[in-house]
């Protein structure tokens, strides 16, 4: 039997979870709740038969997962005040909370409970997440909160002291990769076509780039050695973007982006 789900926070990764659930096979026959103080940011998912409400505590109680997907300084507030309905033996509690660490949730709730660690990114929305989980050792509900994330894109397991590492590659990335889709549009205007048509381009480009490597597990080198023909145009733009810094500055991007989150709590 499901169980049912519910998504204390309806911010930005907490409404692309529900959202995403809401399209997924997954969510057929259980129940998911969605809370935020304000409810008038969240009403508008009712349409996709999500249970909005800005009472934490109803949610909890009618659900067996629940997913904390707070800001970090509202996680001490947050934990107050369900820890008064949350039953080690009924409940699964899963934190999408950066830089909250499982022992530091297990010391706020007490001991005994199955604590699942998960880093989604916002295209869990359209279910295309690329998931990382680590657990306490608990075997409780691990098998189908993985479940959960598969039906909304890709899951790793992974050690906890790899998930600050995958904030920066898998949540923060988005941004990266947008931003890179972003710069190539604008180059593909300079070039001659309409904003919305570089948009198109970059974009499915991108997607089908992704999909190269998925489905066919090479490297990256050898997807590009298959479009590169000696003194073509698709190497010299290559070249040209790296005698510029590419590599390098996504690189130290990432690693800037690794020194920050260790900062924040």
């Amino acid at each position: 039997m499901k169980s049912n789900i519910a998504i204390l926070g309806g911010g930005n990764l907490g409404r692309a979870i529900a959202k995403g659930l809401s399209l997924s096979d997954f969510a057929k026959d259980i129940d998911i709740y969605l809370t935020r103080r304000n409810i008038s940011h969240i009403e508008d998912l009712k349409e996709d038969d999500i249970l909005v409400t800005s009472d934490n505590l109803e949610a909890v109680r009618n659900a067996e997962i629940v997913i904390i997907a707070v800001q970090p300084k509202q996680t001490d507030s947050l934990i107050e005040q369900i820890l008064p309905v949350l039953d080690k033996d009924k409940h699964v509690l899963v934190s999408v909370v950066t830089g909250l660490s499982i022992s530091e949730l297990q010391t706020k709730v007490g001991e005994g409970y199955s604590i699942i660690r998960a880093m989604p990114n916002t295209a869990i929305a359209l279910r295309e997440s690329m998931t990382c989980i680590a657990t306490n050792g608990h075997e409780k509900g691990k098998e189908e909160v993985i479940k959960i994330f598969d039906s909304l894109g890709s899951t790793l397991v992974i050690q906890e002291n790899l998930m600050q590492s995958a904030t920066v590659l898998g949540a923060c990335g988005i941004a990266f990769f947008l931003r890179f889709i972003r710069a190539a549009s604008q180059g593909g205007i300079e070039v001659g076509f309409h904003a919305e048509e570089a948009q198109l381009i970059a974009a499915q480009t991108a997607r089908g780039a992704a999909a190269l490597l998925l489905e066919t597990d090479d490297h990256p080198e050898q997807a590009i050695d298959r479009v590169t023909t000696p003194q073509g145009c698709t190497i010299a733009g290559l070249n040209e973007m790296e005698h510029n810094g590419l590599s390098s500055a996504l690189i130290k991007g990432i690693i800037t982006s690794y020194k920050k989150i260790e900062t924040i709590k």
